[in-house]
């Protein structure tokens, strides 16, 4: 039986102006309103439960450049080692979606909704019917660009001139403090009674992280993003866990600041934007990429092993190489098609981050190994 397409049923209208006055006219599904936010786009395939519920991508409209979404609906909320086993937050993060063809009578055995009625629910709007391939190539041309997405009721027409007006003047989310939105707000405790704890500072961690510190007997203490080091230090872990997270790592002074401290005291992991903090904090530098990675097909090369793994991104951010000459830090993973690297380790100390997601979720899983390798490091005395 084959997933069918039931977009004749629907006549809502919808509306994507770019902040350089093109507009996109489609039919809108999810929620009905006006959003704005950051217009990026991702090259997976599969995923979208995941994706729509990372944290990195918080105040972003998110563009699937795969034709078909919605076909496997969305499941329910099983979970693993007490976290939700297919969703990578509570809730959808992203601000608003944008598709070519929306699949409304999804095939799957562990469908429990369709996509349509997931983002109704969690009041986010979408758009389908859209040329996606028209909009990632002005994307990848200019760089990812502010946006307006809005959702009509039934009947209602959309007021061209009026978005206009409206996107002379899109917000850029960049400019505030999105880690802080996704962040934990109080310390919430795991345990799987293991021998060794991990204090895991929340920048907008995905679940599957946690899962993957936990299913390897770690204890995980999960803390906000502007914890200081001494307290930190005061749940006396085996090491710290930086995890990734949306917006511009320079924001998280805190966090830096704390990072720094922490480096001459214990062992040390980040992940995405972890990785961006990490490199902050020991004297390097951060920019913003033209269009950023998000797909499951980004490569990253072991400068020293010149082994190369296919990896699952989601930055707009990156470190600069250069940057790294006169800090403790060196690079260790670059991506061999941009050139941009893609992870970094300490001269000599247990101190690493990678700007992949190593957890995959959705993805591959070929370098979980690196939670052996930080698993590893707990043990040292």
């Amino acid at each position: 039986m084959a997933p069918q397409d039931s977009t004749s049923k629907n006549s809502k209208k919808a509306v994507l102006l770019l902040e350089d006055g093109t507009s996109f006219i489609g039919k809108g599904f999810g929620a009905t309103g006006k959003i704005s936010g950051e217009v990026v786009f991702s090259t997976q395939m599969v995923g979208y439960p995941e994706a729509l519920t990372d944290p990195s991508y918080k105040a972003q409209i998110l563009t699937f450049t795969y034709p078909m979404v919605g076909n496997y609906g969305v499941p329910d909320n099983k979970t693993d080692l007490g976290l939700p086993l297919y969703f990578e937050s509570a809730h959808i993060q992203v601000q608003g979606l944008i598709i070519h063809e929306l699949c409304l009578e999804p095939f799957h055995w562990a469908s429990t909704l369709t996509l349509d009625q997931w983002l109704a629910d969690e009041g986010v709007p979408g758009i389908y019917g859209v040329d996606t391939r028209r909009l990632t190539k002005k994307l990848r041309t200019h760089g990812v660009m502010l946006g307006i997405l809005q959702a009509f009721e039934e009947g209602e027409e959309p007021d061209i001139e009026a978005l206009l007006k409206n996107g002379k003047s899109i917000a850029d989310p960049n400019l505030t403090d999105l880690v802080k939105e996704v962040s934990v707000k109080k310390p919430v405790k795991y345990s799987v009674d293991g021998k060794k704890t991990v204090v895991l500072i929340d920048c907008g961690v995905k679940y599957s992280i946690i899962r993957n510190l936990l299913k390897r007997g770690i204890n995980v203490v999960r803390v906000p993003y502007d914890t200081s080091a001494s307290d930190i230090l005061a749940y006396n872990p085996n090491g710290v866990f930086v995890s990734n997270g949306p917006g511009d790592p320079k924001k998280c002074v805190k966090t830096i600041d704390a990072i720094r401290d922490l480096s001459e005291k214990t062992p040390l992991m980040g992940i995405c934007l972890g990785a961006q903090i990490l490199a902050l904090a020991l004297g390097g530098d951060t920019y913003k990429m033209k269009f950023g990675h998000r797909a499951q097909n980004q490569p990253a090369l072991d400068l020293e092993s010149r082994r190369c793994y296919i990896t699952t991104q989601n930055h707009g951010y990156a470190i600069d190489k250069e940057s790294l000459k006169n800090t403790p830090l060196q690079p260790w993973f670059l991506n061999p098609n941009d050139k941009t690297t893609e992870g970094v380790h300490h001269k000599n100390k247990p101190i690493f981050a990678v700007q992949w997601h190593p957890e995959a979720s959705p993805g591959p899983y070929d370098t979980e190994l690196l939670f052996d390798k930080f698993a590893k490091s707990l043990e040292a005395p």
